[in-house]
């Protein structure tokens, strides 16, 4: 029965993914970011834990985790990341590890990171790097710096609706020295990536993992 469920509930959280790209260019296959990872000099390789690749993910739009890993080849310094851990209201700026907590770039924990949801409602281009609650050193050795950095979302209604499950795509990317607080899209066709980074005159020095899933609204 549980098998059942599951196969069920698998099949449409795909066909509600299908269904939306024919709508919803940001979730397009013709993403425009068909430019090779391997015309980069990359520095940086991503790894996304969450979400997964079709998984219907939360409780009424929110709490949904995003967790990546990032590969640096240098040192601790070239990352540009300081630990922090944080959130709203009292959360915010709270020790041992204070930050602040807001839409846009992670200025000051770390600040070449650039991710983006495709159902963010206040626009699909705005980076939400600083709104992740934990950046953390995970490893380093002579092979360079692993971060690790985590957020679960605990806005309703801001990247999904609450009684609808809401398709959405994950863009993750680290670009050399500042991340902007919004990409633009800078070729005018609906989808916010790699591309429009480098229209808009940054260098972009990782891979570009893009996950679709659904923001789970019930």
């Amino acid at each position: 029965m549980h098998a059942s469920r599951f196969k069920r509930l698998s099949v449409l959280s795909f066909a509600l993914l299908a269904f939306s790209a024919l709508l919803n260019p940001a979730l397009a296959g013709r993403d425009g970011d068909k430019d090779k990872d391997d015309d980069d000099d990359k520095s940086v390789f991503i790894t996304v834990f969450a979400p997964g690749k079709g998984d219907v993910a939360g409780i009424e739009s929110t709490a949904f985790l995003v967790d990546l890993a990032l590969q640096f080849d240098g040192d601790l310094a070239s990352t540009g990341v300081t630990p922090e851990l944080t959130g709203s209201g009292v959360l915010q700026n709270a020790g041992p590890f204070p930050g602040t907590f807001s839409f846009g770039a992670n200025k000051d924990h770390f600040p070449g990171l650039v991710v983006l949801l495709s159902s963010t409602v206040s626009g699909p281009g705005r980076n939400l790097s600083n709104l992740f609650n934990i950046n953390t050193v995970t490893n380093r050795d002579e092979n360079g710096t692993e971060i690790w950095s985590t957020w679960i979302v605990g806005a309703r209604n801001a990247f999904g609706k609450v009684g609808e499950n809401t398709p959405s795509r994950l863009f993750v990317a680290v670009v050399e020295g500042e991340a902007p607080d919004a990409v633009l899209d800078m070729d005018g066709n609906g989808v916010f990536n790699k591309k429009d980074l480098r229209l808009m005159g940054y260098k972009v020095i990782s891979n570009t993992p893009k996950v679709d899933f659904v923001v789970n609204g019930f």
